[in-house]
């Protein structure tokens, strides 16, 4: 038989080795935050991330902000994906797109089926994230113990699913339209676009008209961190797996530690301050909570390992020689750690029920802990590759293909 040898690209290999310490410091984030949200000092916590700085409040700064840089990002990762990475080849990135697809859709009929035409039905989204930093950290702790073809499963499934949340926060969860402003943001992204076809390869043009986009898209009524993906897909990118001199690489490089370890804390601390009384406990158990809870830590498992086993079936797609089921239940199991996104999908759902909110965060964590826990267990004692020889320190593997 044949032997195909595949590679993990530098730039890969430092987002699985990021991802495992950024997820660390998160899970870090969220317990001193909810230490202190439920301490004497509470109250002062959580007036600091609502104190208005330049007419906003800290809290919008962040998760308006701060986190276009984050979405930036994705939308780099997403680009290099779809150019060098495992959504480049369609053969290869059929299995995940299929997983990803019954990933979103399972959370989202189980909530709203529990939900449907009440006050929380706009939840839907919620159960649909992947947070790929802690799902990619919790595989990270694995080490050798699983195939390194899951790592790469699971990140372009998580890359996928953060594309279906972008789509979803664009359609669904934007506010009235302000047509000025979005015929600005469409002609911004135009000229960025223009930039690129000059074959512009200075990254400070982009970044500063990119600023601008952000503004118009803020005063639009779509949600402002859309302009870090519009962005991202406008700066030039060379198709050569690690090309240095593209800017869209340089920039990704740029920006995983910045995001790993200040963006995503910051957004963590701010947005995980919840204080636990009766009234939060009671509807974390609501159907809101339910909807929540089963969507993760149920819907995605069940989803992703469904639309998978179909798509194989039917020959759509094959599945690598060193996976099994198991492993693709077990990230199915790590995809529902929806953490940042459904958060962040939470805050814009309920923005202005405070205990709704409170509540879904809460069942957030819990489903989200569930999953890690129950999916890092499954894979120690299920995950062991199957047919793979490695090479430890490169992270090369080899697989035979009949």
């Amino acid at each position: 038989m044949p032997i195909i040898e595949i590679r993990l690209s530098p730039t890969f290999k430092r987002f699985l080795s990021s991802g495992q310490a950024s997820g660390v410091l998160l899970l870090a984030c969220t317990v001193v935050s909810l230490v202190i949200a439920n301490s004497p000092r509470g109250e002062a916590y959580l007036h600091f991330w609502h104190a208005k700085v330049g007419g906003l409040p800290v809290e919008v700064w962040i998760n308006d902000g701060l986190m276009a840089v984050f979405f930036l990002l994705i939308g780099l990762e997403l680009k290099r994906e779809l150019y060098v990475g495992e959504l480049s080849n369609l053969r290869h990135a059929l299995l995940p797109i299929f997983a990803a697809l019954g990933g979103i859709a399972l959370p989202a009929a189980i909530h709203f089926a529990l939900n449907n035409g009440t006050a929380t039905q706009s939840g839907i989204g919620i159960p649909m994230a992947t947070d790929i930093a802690f799902a990619l950290g919790v595989l990270a702790l694995l080490g050798n113990r699983v195939p390194a073809s899951l790592k790469v499963f699971l990140a372009a499934l998580a890359v996928i699913d953060d594309l279906g949340a972008i789509i979803v926060i664009a359609l669904f969860y934007s506010g009235a339209l302000a047509w000025g402003y979005l015929g600005a943001a469409l002609a911004i992204v135009a000229a960025l676009a223009a930039l690129n076809r000059l074959r512009v390869l200075q990254l400070w043009p982009y970044l500063l008209i990119g600023l601008a986009l952000w503004l118009c898209m803020l005063k639009s009524g779509v949600h402002a961190t859309i302009a870090g993906v519009l962005l991202a897909f406008t700066i030039p990118f060379t198709p050569k797996a690690e090309d240095t001199s593209s800017p869209s690489y340089q920039l990704e490089s740029w920006l995983q530690f910045p995001v790993s370890f200040s963006i995503m804390p910051l957004f963590a601390l701010a947005n995980t301050g919840i204080i636990i009384q009766q009234d939060v406990l009671s509807l974390a158990f609501s159907a809101n909570g339910t909807g929540i809870f089963a969507g993760l830590f149920i819907g995605k498992p069940v989803g992703i390992l469904l639309a998978s086993v179909l798509a194989v079936s039917l020959g759509l797609c094959r599945m690598p020689l060193d996976l099994n089921w198991k492993h693709l239940l077990g990230a199915g199991l790590l995809g529902g750690i929806g953490f940042t996104m459904s958060i962040f999908i939470t805050n814009l759902a309920f923005p202005n029920e405070a205990l709704i909110v409170s509540a879904s965060k809460m069942t957030i964590l819990l489903a989200s802990l569930a999953a890690g826990t129950v999916g890092f267990l499954w894979l120690k004692f299920f995950g062991q590759p199957d047919v793979v020889d490695r090479d430890l320190e490169t992270m090369d593997y080899v697989v035979e293909t009949s």
